[in-house]
């Protein structure tokens, strides 16, 4: 089912095309977010999430479809655009991570079932919640770590 490659990030090069598969992706799935925090977001992605993690990128002739980014044994983001989600892209871009970078640990947020069912399908199970995300803003974070092989 998966047509997509995993590699290792281009660089910063390749940023602006992470960012649109990230926008593409939030688009789709993270309806609860306010569209303010959304482009609050989005303008820090490039000079700032982006270059603060490892990227690994899900590609599909020659253009990037997905992509995880890690900070040691955290996942700290994993977007796959819409017209690839549920082929394959982000299951392999999590077992990547998982096996070749130690990964154990990520946080999703509460509101996007569809994420926390994806994670609880591969052997990370609910350890904590936290009431606001990482920058305080209101959307609930679930704490999960890899308890069992995913």
């Amino acid at each position: 089912m998966l047509a997509a490659t995993v590699r290792p990030c281009a660089g910063p090069a390749e940023h602006a095309a992470l960012a649109r598969v990230w926008r593409r992706a939030v688009d789709a799935t993270h309806d609860f977010v306010a569209p303010a925090d959304l482009d609050e977001i989005e303008s820090q992605l490039v000079p700032a999430y982006l270059p603060g993690v490892r990227l690994t990128v899900a590609e599909a002739g020659g253009v990037p479809v997905g992509f995880a980014g890690t900070s040691g044994d955290e996942l700290a983001m994993l977007f796959v655009d819409p017209s690839w989600q549920g082929r394959g892209v982000g299951g392999a871009l999590l077992a990547h991570v998982v096996h070749e970078q130690g990964v154990t640990r990520v946080d999703v947020n509460e509101q996007n079932a569809a994420a926390a069912e994806f994670y609880a399908r591969r052997g990370f199970t609910v350890v904590g919640r936290s009431a606001t995300d990482e920058a305080g803003r209101p959307y609930p974070l679930l704490h999960l770590r890899l308890t069992a092989a995913g």
